[in-house]
């Protein structure tokens, strides 16, 4: 006979799970060396039984919390053997890994003989080796090209670290320092977390802990279904585009069916476009984490995101397709793209079903990464660009945020200071404001873009890649709101013409004093832009976010 929780003893060993993954969240941040995590925030924390489940999360990257399950059911079936004191790692994308750019530390927690649980903390590497330098490369056409490739192993065994598994590992990365140290935060917050584990379970005893586990994932079941349950029924039509793959392949499609029957939802995927020769690709992992992101963002905020939520949602998708490669593809670009199109598509399906919860497209992700040689201290960096954020989408609460990121994020990646990145790294910010008039029209208008000027203050020139999309496919425009302006990347150099720079590129020289002009993309508007209030458009004007250029992406000056 299974142990009768109360609601009150629910709620807080509810909210003290939730407060374990946020403060090993707040030790990651104050821990990492690299400004992609201590300053980007580009890492998510959560709970996870030995089922696969999903008990408790912080709320920091959704497409990471998403395939967690998954990396946990690789662990499980990888290790029978796990015993107090051992921190497993994995990244690789076929065995439970979304892209190879996110490691994953799970440190287990046992009671007393029994193992119980995993602290879990995926965090973005600034590189992990590979053919290009900031992991992602937009010429690779198998993952042996983007990476190195970490199944999931013991990095220590009963409390011992394997120091020559770590030398391997800080070997085949370019900046060994900064993995070292990022990797040592992973490790102490997923300790810190099985601390805090280890006080609520003598606080409240295993079995009351236990049983208030199944009672939060009931309860979120069951708030879910209650919101699905009034959406209209039927079955429902959404599709997405790539802009390309950056080996000639242009418009790949991501086709979502959406099947909604009582408090059910289908999500069939099997129609999208065959998978590509590039690293447009997904993984099965973060396949299942941009769906559970879709469902995620259309049920009440107030809702815990965890595995039970999610058991109204079923998934179908097939093998060799663009959001589900097959094993060898190079998948690098996959949390970001097709992971935007595939919450598109299935949002746009879903609008006919639940409307006023459909929110118009986030902004895509078009990311630079620069290795060069620092001319103050004659270090090499690797530096990723978080800044210029595109805008977000509108709702029918309301105009979209701006420079809030992409809808795989959705604000959990942060810009961080301009005033630290020009002080750890040669660069100088000249301009940095929302892009006037990038956000889709419509009854509420989507979020702003970013206007960024930005120069390279090194004595030798730089190599730069890029990775994204959204140059030609601006954010969707939702219940005839209007799309927002796409991405405008360009190279200024002395003497040349300005060079229009695509979003999948490697071998860019950036010269000393060079600018990147960087215009990213708003979000999409919110129904049809006849219903906007006259008061609304004329704030918009008296605060400068329209501009009738725009329309050519670009700003006047």
């Amino acid at each position: 006979m299974s142990l009768k929780i109360d609601p009150i003893t629910r709620s807080v060993v509810q909210h003290r799970l939730s407060s374990i993954v946020k403060e090993m969240g707040e030790a990651m941040l104050r821990t990492s060396y690299s400004q992609i995590l201590n300053s980007s925030r580009d890492f998510s924390l959560g709970i996870c039984d030995t089922r696969g489940r999903l008990i408790a999360q912080a709320d920091h990257i959704p497409v990471h919390v998403g395939a967690l399950p998954w990396a946990t059911l690789a662990v499980e079936q990888r290790f029978k053997d796990v015993r107090p004191g051992d921190v497993i790692l994995l990244n690789d994308p076929y065995h439970g890994g979304s892209h190879l750019p996110d490691l994953t530390a799970f440190v287990p927690f046992f009671d007393g003989e029994r193992r119980l649980l995993w602290t879990i903390v995926r965090a973005h590497q600034s590189d992990i080796g590979g053919a290009t330098h900031g992991g992602y490369n937009p010429g690779a056409t198998e993952i042996w090209q983007e990476g190195l490739r970490v199944p999931p192993i013991k990095l220590y065994e009963a409390g011992r670290l394997r120091d020559d598994l770590l030398d391997l590992l800080a070997l085949n990365i370019r900046n060994a320092r900064e993995f070292r140290g990022d990797l040592a935060a992973m490790v102490g917050a997923a300790h810190l977390g099985e601390r805090r584990l280890s006080r609520l379970f003598a606080e409240f005893g295993t079995d009351v802990v236990e049983a208030a586990v199944e009672t939060i994932l009931d309860a979120a079941e069951q708030q879910a279904r209650a919101v699905v349950s009034i959406w209209k029924d039927g079955v429902f039509y959404g599709e997405a585009f790539l802009d390309d793959d950056g080996h000639g392949r242009n418009d790949i499609r991501i086709a979502a069916k959406v099947t909604k029957e009582g408090s059910d939802i289908e999500v069939d995927l099997s129609e999208s476009d065959p998978q590509s020769t590039s690293f447009v690709n997904s993984s099965h992992a973060n396949m299942q984490a941009a769906v559970a992101m879709a469902f995620a963002y259309l049920i009440d905020a107030d809702i815990p995101k965890n595995s039970g939520a999610l058991r109204p949602l079923k998934v179908i998708a097939k093998q060799g397709t663009v959001v589900w490669a097959d094993p060898g593809r190079p998948v690098t670009l996959c949390t970001s793209h097709p992971s935007n199109e595939i919450v598109e598509a299935i949002v746009k399906a879903l609008a006919a079903s639940c409307p006023d919860r459909a929110m118009a497209g986030w902004g895509r992700r078009f990311r630079i990464a620069i290795q060069g040689e620092d001319p103050r201290t004659g270090r090499n960096f690797i530096w990723h660009m978080f800044q210029a954020r595109p805008g977000g989408g509108a709702s029918a609460g309301g105009d979209g945020w701006s420079s809030i990121g992409e809808w795989h994020t959705v604000g959990g990646i942060k810009f961080g200071s301009i005033e630290v990145a020009e002080v750890r790294f040669p660069l100088h910010f000249r301009h940095h404001e929302f892009r006037s008039g990038s956000g889709g029209d419509g009854q509420f208008r989507g979020g702003l873009g970013v206007a960024l000027d930005l120069v390279l203050e090194t004595a030798k020139p730089a190599l730069a890649n890029t990775a994204g999309d959204g140059a030609r496919h601006g954010p969707c425009g939702m219940l005839g709101g209007e799309d927002g302006i796409p991405h405008d990347y360009r190279l200024v150099s002395a003497g040349r013409p300005p060079r229009v720079l695509r979003t999948k590129e490697v071998g860019i020289e950036i010269g000393p004093g060079d600018c990147l002009e960087i215009r990213s993309s708003g979000g999409g508007g919110w129904g049809p832009p006849a219903r906007r209030s006259p008061q609304a458009r004329q704030r918009d004007s008296d605060q400068g976010l329209t501009d009738d250029g725009a329309a050519t992406g670009r700003n006047s000056r």
